[in-house]
């Protein structure tokens, strides 16, 4: 009697085991999978056959993506090579991939309150901090001065038709707060006072050839999911002589 008793409970208490641990089973797989699907998605690499050339700066190429598509930067000897979207406002692209889907690891995109046509004094772009590099998640490596010099160029392509080279000049970190930084629309009389911060509070910074005239654009990251810092990278857009048949 005794021992059918002690089966009995031993049964039931390893019932119970597996009844309490199914949901955590199922929560964890649900996590994995998550993850997996957010890592795939960040390193998606398909939207790289809609990659216009310097030569094929045009609108026409660009929406082939979508109509939110504005240009295409790459960075060069790095992994960022991108398409650059713009929504209605700052959430649109959040947690959407360039061709519209829904995507925890989102898109890189342009500030709402920006021209599309990246004609104003200062444009600020924005990119999700993914791990092993993906998205703008390899943009910590700037903030080291020997990474920052061998890595300086890129290029942009815009659906406006107009093909500039990016020089970088500086790298820093500032709270998501920062007026100077994440208000695009301070600077519509000049970027004195962007550049003063820069002096002052960047990690690199290497502004030679660099005026209050020039063109900048940040690319900026988060440095945490529970910090408001963000890691910016600034640079100036350079207009590279229009090709024959680019418009």
């Amino acid at each position: 009697m005794l021992r059918k008793t002690i089966l009995t409970v031993d049964w039931l208490v390893s019932r119970t085991v597996a009844f309490l641990c199914l949901p955590l089973f199922l929560i964890c797989l649900y996590a994995t999978v998550d993850a997996a699907n957010v890592y795939m998605n960040a390193n998606d690499t398909s939207v790289l056959k809609f990659k216009p050339t310097l030569e094929q700066a045009t609108a026409e190429t660009l929406h082939r993506i979508a109509e939110d598509a504005v240009a295409w930067f790459t960075i060069d000897d790095t992994s960022i090579d991108y398409p650059l979207m713009q929504g209605s406002t700052n959430e649109t692209y959040l947690n959407r991939d360039p061709f519209g889907n829904f995507s925890l690891s989102g898109s890189i995109f342009l500030d709402s309150r920006n021209s599309a046509e990246l004609t104003d004094p200062y444009s600020l772009v924005y990119g999700h901090h993914m791990d092993h590099g993906a998205m703008f998640g390899s943009l910590d490596a700037f903030y080291e001065r020997v990474y920052f010099l061998r890595h300086r160029t890129g290029t942009l392509v815009s659906a406006a038709g107009q093909s500039y080279e990016l020089w970088f000049f500086a790298c820093a970190k500032a709270l998501a707060s920062e007026p100077l930084v994440f208000d695009p629309t301070s600077s519509a009389d000049g970027n004195a006072r962007l550049l003063r911060f820069l002096e002052q509070n960047a990690a690199v910074y290497e502004p030679e050839g660099v005026s209050v005239t020039d063109r900048i654009i940040a690319f900026s990251t988060c440095q945490g999911a529970d910090s408001i810092e963000r890691l910016i990278l600034f640079g100036v857009l350079r207009e590279l002589p229009v090709r024959a048949g680019a418009r």
